[in-house]
């Protein structure tokens, strides 16, 4: 039974990979509709709809009081509040490469939290991987090329933050998914970027005068398709994958996968849109792979006893 736990955790690791690195090619698509935050608004409230119908029909039951609110409110703010918040305002003073190569520091961030506050302990080898599937993804970025007059202390500050927000909720998510069941946990992330991005949105738009057009994006079919896949595969999904592979394996080790996005985007970008396939791609998705395969392998002896993980999940 472990060992299937252990699988089923490590696909749905690979499925939120997989589902966040196509997620760039349908972000492209929305922002020729719409900004950032009117996307990160509509995406978030088509997730908490879609988080919502089955909680109407009685689907799924939960039972949730507001001090399981109070307690899961942390780390709904950390992700996806925060994390999409200070990414957004970081990128509009730094490029997405400078970006890419700030965030791809996540795992490393991640594993020195898990050792500090869970206790998890990972061998000099799988910090060698770890690091290697970093500077793969720094590789790819750096080859493709940084523009430096675009650099802002601004900027790298808060994509910088933007990465410990995630590091952050990779390690509290870890406890929290032991102690609620994993659709309350996913509802209320739901929830809780269904407000904060709503309310950033509108408050924008306020200040504009531009209320009105708040829905004009949904005139074009292309930025429904986008927004369908953003907000119910891309937000809630990945939001109860993430959580789901949190519960099961180590925070670490889960956030090692966040850098085969990388390698899915890029083939996205081949195949779709008819971008250049360049050697250090190639080179870079190599490191990338063989880094996570070696974070992820069992190389340290694990307890003999294993905390029961619940039947409900």
């Amino acid at each position: 039974m472990y060992k299937n736990q252990q699988t089923s955790a490590y696909l749905a690791a690979l499925l939120n990979a997989l589902i966040i690195g196509l997620s760039f090619l349908f972000v492209k698509i929305a922002l020729q509709s719409a900004e950032p935050f009117d996307i990160l608004a509509h995406r978030f409230t088509l997730a908490f709809a879609a988080a919502t119908i089955p909680v109407l029909f009685g689907w799924v039951k939960l039972s949730i009081r507001l001090k399981d609110v109070m307690a899961i409110l942390p780390l709904a703010l950390l992700y996806p509040a925060l994390f999409f918040s200070f990414q957004a305002f970081g990128l509009v003073y730094s490029s997405s490469s400078e970006a890419g190569i700030i965030q791809a520091s996540i795992p490393i961030f991640t594993m020195v939290f898990a050792a500090y506050f869970l206790k998890e302990r990972s061998t000099w080898a799988q910090k060698g991987f770890t690091v290697l599937s970093v500077a793969g993804v720094m590789f790819i970025f750096v080859m493709k090329g940084v523009n430096v007059e675009s650099a802002s202390l601004k900027g790298s500050v808060l994509i910088l933050l933007s990465a410990l927000s995630s590091a952050m909720y990779n390690t509290a998510a870890r406890k929290m998914t032991q102690r609620f069941r994993l659709m309350e946990l996913t509802y209320i992330m739901s929830a809780i970027g269904f407000v904060v991005f709503n309310a950033i949105a509108l408050v924008r738009h306020g200040a504009s005068g531009t209320v009105g057009t708040y829905f004009h994006p949904f005139r074009e079919p292309g930025f429904i398709l986008a927004i369908v896949y953003l907000g119910v595969l891309s937000s809630l999904v990945t939001s109860f994958m993430s959580n789901y592979a949190l519960s099961r394996i180590e925070a670490f080790k889960m956030s090692a996968f966040n850098h085969l996005s990388t390698i899915v985007t890029m083939i996205a970008g081949v195949v779709i849109l008819n971008e250049s396939l360049a050697w250090y791609h190639l080179a870079g998705a190599v490191c990338i792979i063989i880094g996570v395969l070696g974070s992820n392998a069992g190389l340290r002896k694990r307890k003999q006893t294993e905390k029961t993980i619940s039947m409900n999940r």
